[in-house]
């Protein structure tokens, strides 16, 4: 039964190590700029926590074989435990899983915590159960201010635009996330009812929206596409229909859809 064990346990540690080795659960191909240095860190990662993984999973299956029940009348070896490897062991564990988060915090507070180019697309998300409203500031570039008590989906003002503000006279709201590519676009995430998580996979990009709460952030998407939008926190019963798209465009089509969207703006007032 110890040699059973011991296949069984070096089985599986190699078979999970292949698998992750040849990249068989791999992301999505990578479409924004600093999705590079994330995706870098993760494979640091990886290797590190899998040389942990191998090693600990290895131990066990020699001291599974090593206390084995010899079948010769022995009494099978056992520990209590050992102080000082258990002190060891836990002290090498923090140092590599703190180490890991202090050298990754600077991938991660880029796009929170610098701010993003003067330059940046501006866009206003709103998340609600259960869809996304990405709004645009239009050639003001100055969001038009909200009111909780004017948000209704079903007569067209679903982030609870106030028209009495000027500046709402171009802002416009869409189902669709469109940007253009090599700009970077600064995002204001809110929520009108519970939290949220935006979650764009192939822009290494998941942050909560949190009622209350104007979080920014900023990215650059790199590649012309149709992108996956999905709600990352469990937020009700129709959480799994909380589905949108990210449609990455060229400068020139993306001014043409702009321009298309403030004409229609113009027409229906």
């Amino acid at each position: 039964m110890g040699l059973v064990l011991l296949v069984v346990i070096w089985l599986i540690t190699l078979i999970s190590t292949y698998y992750f080795a040849i990249d068989k659960w791999a992301m999505l191909p990578l479409a924004s700029a600093h999705g590079v240095a994330m995706d870098s860190w993760f494979h640091v990662t990886y290797i590190v926590v899998g040389v942990v993984f191998l090693a600990a999973q290895i131990g066990l299956g020699w001291v599974v074989w090593k206390s084995r029940d010899r079948g010769d009348g022995r009494p099978v070896s056992y520990s209590h435990g050992n102080t000082k490897m258990e002190v060891v062991w836990t002290a090498l564990t923090a140092v590599i899983f703190i180490g890991l988060n202090l050298a990754g915090e600077r991938i991660w507070a880029e796009s929170r915590f610098q701010g993003a180019a003067p330059s940046a697309i501006k866009v206003e998300v709103t998340g609600l159960q259960f869809a996304w409203y990405f709004r645009y500031p239009g050639n003001d570039g100055r969001f038009a201010r909200t009111k909780p008590e004017l948000e209704d989906a079903s007569v067209g003002n679903a982030v609870g635009i106030d028209d009495e503000d000027p500046a709402a006279k171009d802002d416009f709201v869409t189902g669709t996330l469109v940007l253009p590519v090599d700009r970077e676009t600064e995002l204001t995430l809110r929520s009108q009812d519970v939290i949220h998580s935006l979650f764009i996979p192939a822009m290494r990009f998941k942050q909560d929206a949190v009622p209350g709460l104007m979080i920014k952030m900023h990215f650059k998407p790199t590649q012309v596409g149709e992108y996956e939008i999905a709600c990352a926190e469990l937020c009700g019963l129709g959480h799994y229909k909380m589905h949108g798209m990210l449609k990455v465009v060229s400068q020139p089509d993306y001014e043409r859809w702009l321009a298309q969207k403030e004409a229609d703006k113009l027409a229906s007032e």
